[in-house]
């Protein structure tokens, strides 16, 4: 029986690379895109999992900043670590869009620009356009739905949520599916991955978790897991979605900062429920001397915290998400996840890099 080609929601083959795909097939292929200074091809690694029927075109990207690594052990949770056997539709992986970065332990490439504002790039403009432009026009333009895979920027770790634009009906049921406990709105700066897909109709969404030059166990578990919903919840795979303990739909978000130079205590840790004037941290000076107590401006949950316990003033140190519902509710369903085995593992883990000595609020 001859190979069906997969078709774009265009009618047109589906080709990466150069590679036209077809049903039932998976191909591990190379996007060449660069040169070293010594003429040596620099190419971004993708792999194609075709199901046996006709669906959706789904994309996963990860480390778009070379340094955010967490996305690559989720995308090999999902695709490689054992086989993804698709119902139906097409997933297109991008482990590591930011080679360059990568290999240099940098958020960004060696034009010092951030390739997650410069979409949908150019032909011809600098490196980092060029590599935003070739992703967009070789994956990104050919998919009807994306998840792009992030964790906190340096010297900072994120409890995990998904950034997603909630105004857009098909965005929010596929952030509700994926299964993170934190959903927050946001429609995505301008030039990044997420937002230009959105103008061009491929509803995406952003899983923001962990931190930097790592990949924590818990995070990729969650991870894969929310992928794999995001498939289910497409009718891509079999099964239903798995829920969290709780969801949490969040429209505003209002950063702690250091008003002293000095070395933090933690009281606190991500993934916490806080009250309005509860103790979070507090600041002493290098002989141990207590400068000034870092309370919560409201209540909310800690949605992302600094890991440098070392802070100079106006340096942020929590950035906690304000849900509209009111705290005693908000405090039951936090106090559900402690049943969810993979929710409390992920809290746990988050903290361990840090000392924090939890006060009672």
């Amino acid at each position: 029986m001859a190979q069906r080609p997969v078709q774009t929601t265009r009618g047109t083959p589906l080709v990466v690379a150069g590679q036209e795909i077809c049903h039932g097939e998976t191909y591990d292929l190379q996007l060449e895109y660069s040169q070293s200074y010594t003429g040596i091809d620099i190419s971004v690694p993708v792999r194609v999992v075709a199901g046996p029927k006709p669906g959706p075109i789904v994309f996963f990207t990860a480390v778009v900043h070379g340094d955010e690594l967490n996305g690559l052990g989720i995308i090999r949770d999902l695709m490689f670590d054992q086989p993804l056997v698709l119902r139906r539709g097409t997933v297109i992986a991008v482990p590591v869009v930011n080679v360059y970065g990568m290999d240099a332990h940098s958020r960004y490439l060696p034009d010092r620009r951030d390739p997650n504002r410069c979409f949908p790039g150019s032909r011809s403009g600098s490196l980092t356009s060029r590599l935003a432009h070739l992703l967009f026009n070789e994956i990104i333009r050919h998919c009807d739905y994306g998840v792009d895979l992030h964790t906190a920027a340096v010297r900072r770790t994120n409890y995990p949520n998904i950034r997603a634009d909630l105004d857009d009906p098909v965005v929010r049921r596929m952030a509700r599916a994926f299964g993170c406990e934190l959903i927050v709105h946001s429609r995505g700066a301008e030039g990044s991955l997420r937002r230009t897909a959105g103008k061009r109709g491929i509803p995406t969404i952003v899983l923001e978790a962990g931190e930097v030059w790592k990949i924590e166990p818990g995070v990729v578990h969650l991870g894969s897991a929310g992928s794999r919903n995001v498939l289910r919840h497409l009718k891509m795979l079999p099964g239903w979605v798995d829920p969290p303990p709780f969801q949490v739909e969040v429209r505003k978000a209002v950063w702690v900062r250091a008003d002293h130079g000095g070395i933090l205590k933690f009281h606190n840790g991500p993934g916490d429920l806080v009250r309005k004037g509860q103790l979070l941290a507090t600041n002493h000076d290098i002989f141990g001397h207590q400068q000034d107590e870092i309370l919560s401006p409201a209540d909310g949950i800690i949605q992302g915290i600094t890991t440098m316990p070392a802070v100079k003033p106006g340096e942020p140190v929590f950035h906690i998400a304000l849900p509209s519902e009111k705290f005693e509710r908000l405090k039951a369903k936090v106090e559900s996840r402690k049943g969810a085995q993979l929710h409390h593992q992920v809290q746990h883990e988050l903290a361990t890099s840090l000392l924090v000595e939890h006060s009672t609020p």
